[in-house]
């Protein structure tokens, strides 16, 4: 069974034990195991950033996006994780529309969906680095590709012919992102250019699943150097990024996550 990476995938799951709250300062994860209400829950301490929250949960690639992009922009911000099998009265409130993480409270205003988060960080916390292209053209390319990573990123099987064709849709994928990096990276090291830019954390967030989904199909490559050479460097390059590497989990952890998720989903339409 291929688990799908999509927004829905993650939106009431993920591995934390109950009432589990991650403080984020200074790209630092500081695990409170205590209540929401408790004391030890803290704000972003600067006065120009405002009160910073991000719902979400570890495993998920979409809420890895404005993990990466509140870092870029060097943003302080409270990281409260979504309970295993359930969704907060918080998540709920914040976005009645999907209830799907994640969700970014900026003074307690919600923003939701990924894409959209990491657009209203670049504009909102504009004195950092851009994440988005001045160009309009070029924000338009970097919007499409981003939108295609999210088309492309949805795969789920469970019979043998379904995975092979799942395996062969994903492969294709990376076949046009590689054309895609040689043209727009114009030989620098990111989709962005010299610096991570929309594209690089739209695809980038997708790396840990993909190298888990790598080892969990047996070996098969969709990074492959021999094909998508220029994936391959882009992505160990990302991987090594200060405002990405303590955001990405490592690749037997997304495993561990991704059978504990796989043995839900069928108990649950063995129960059906």
């Amino acid at each position: 069974y291929i688990p799908a990476i999509s927004p829905t995938l993650f939106s009431s799951h993920n591995s934390n034990p109950p009432n589990k709250i991650v403080h984020i300062h200074r790209n630092r994860e500081v695990p409170c195991f205590s209540s929401i209400s408790s004391s030890c829950k803290t704000m972003a301490t600067n006065n120009n950033n405002g009160d910073v929250k991000l719902i979400g949960a570890w495993p998920s690639p979409f809420v890895m996006r404005p993990r990466i992009a509140l870092n870029i922009k060097s943003v302080e911000y409270e990281f409260l994780q979504e309970q295993f099998g359930s969704k907060s009265d918080l998540l709920l409130k914040s976005n009645p529309v999907h209830k799907k993480i994640p969700v970014l409270l900026h003074n307690d205003k919600p923003i939701c969906e990924s894409n959209i988060i990491v657009e209203y960080i670049d504009e909102v916390w504009s004195a950092g680095p851009s994440i988005l292209p001045s160009d309009a053209h070029d924000r338009a390319v970097a919007r499409f590709w981003a939108a295609y990573v999210d088309e492309k990123g949805a795969a789920a099987a469970s019979s043998e012919e379904a995975k092979n064709a799942a395996v062969d849709q994903l492969k294709e994928g990376m076949a046009l992102l590689e054309g895609a990096y040689v043209e727009i990276s114009k030989g620098k090291d990111f989709f962005g250019g010299e610096k991570i830019g929309f594209i690089d954390i739209a695809f980038g967030s997708m790396l840990a699943w993909l190298r888990a989904l790598q080892v969990m199909l047996g070996g098969v490559k969709l990074l492959d150097e021999e094909k998508t050479p220029g994936l391959c460097k882009w992505a160990a390059k990302f991987s090594a990024d200060p405002a990405v590497k303590d955001v990405l989990p490592e690749t037997e952890k997304i495993i561990e996550f991704a059978k504990l998720l796989v043995a839900k989903i069928k108990a649950a339409a063995a129960s059906s």
